[in-house]
């Protein structure tokens, strides 16, 4: 059961409607997470504006996905596992993929590299040792590929412990479980 409430849209005011209603035109449902949210304009515009700004950057949505999958399992969020899993569907992940990203592994050598670093952004909260950054370039990235990955790294930890902390009810089907590595 939640803490914080998913609110009703009609409880909302109408500049949060009107932002819960772009959300379910997009998606073509209304999350829990974003009538969670609702509850303050100012928690619902930072990860709406945070969400495009990512969106708008050199990663693919297919890359979001796996960075988010590596995030919330790395912060044992279960509402954000279930939602990526479902999105990473919808963006072309296959069942292999979702589960290796969830490990911090991929085939790719690039989307490898990219999740390697982005588990060690929340392992060592940003303190990343200077030779796993340099990796990170070898792999072909640069410092702003850096910091463009702790923007998403930094928008996943956003909602994962938003739904930790409002024990947000999961509205997508159960991301299954992981063996122990």
């Amino acid at each position: 059961m939640s803490y914080i409430p998913a609110l009703p849209r009609e409880a909302v005011s109408a500049t949060v409607g009107a932002s819960l209603d772009a959300v379910q035109k997009k998606l073509g449902v209304l999350p829990n997470m974003f009538r969670t949210f609702a509850h303050t304009p100012v928690a619902l515009n930072a990860y709406l504006q945070l969400a495009e700004a990512a969106a708008g950057g050199r990663f693919t949505a297919k890359q979001r996905e796996l960075v988010a999958l590596a995030v919330g399992e790395r912060n044992g969020c279960d509402y954000c596992l279930a939602a990526h899993s479902a999105i990473g569907r919808m963006v072309g992940l296959d069942a292999a993929q979702i589960a290796a990203a969830r490990s911090a592994s991929a085939d790719a050598p690039g989307d490898a590299a990219l999740l390697a670093l982005a588990q060690r952004i929340v392992d060592t909260r940003g303190h990343v040792p200077t030779a796993e950054l340099d990796a990170f370039k070898a792999a072909g990235f640069d410092d702003a590929a850096i910091l463009e990955l702790l923007v998403n790294v930094v928008l996943n930890i956003y909602t994962n412990y938003t739904n930790h902390l409002a024990r947000t009810d999961i509205d997508f089907p159960a991301a299954p479980a992981q063996r122990a590595a």
